[in-house]
């Protein structure tokens, strides 16, 4: 299944992991352990905010990369299932 992770940094948890060089550290690690299809990194609700889409296949990673971001970013963290077009023809056919 395609999810889209959510990570939001609170602004102080980020200003000192950016300084320190462990915002860096964490993402690369979570980005290897997950390894999403695109990331995307922005500003959503005045946070760093960074947006990953991979496939979940084995559910305990998610733990495993959630763990490193909660602890060393202090971040808030949501999965939402992500469809593609594709996913969604598939879908309208077995509907029918």
């Amino acid at each position: 299944m395609r999810l889209m992770m959510t990570i939001k940094i609170p602004v102080e948890h980020g200003n000192k992991a950016f300084a320190d060089g462990s915002m860096q550290r964490v993402l690369q690690e979570v980005i290897e352990k997950l390894k999403p299809e695109a990331c995307y990194f922005m500003m959503q609700d005045g946070l760093r905010t960074a947006l990953l889409f991979y496939e979940a296949r084995d559910e305990f990673r998610i733990l495993e990369a959630h763990e490193p971001l909660f602890a060393a970013l202090g971040a808030s963290i949501d999965e939402t299932p992500a469809l593609s077009w594709d996913d969604m023809q598939r879908g309208f056919a077995d509907s029918r």
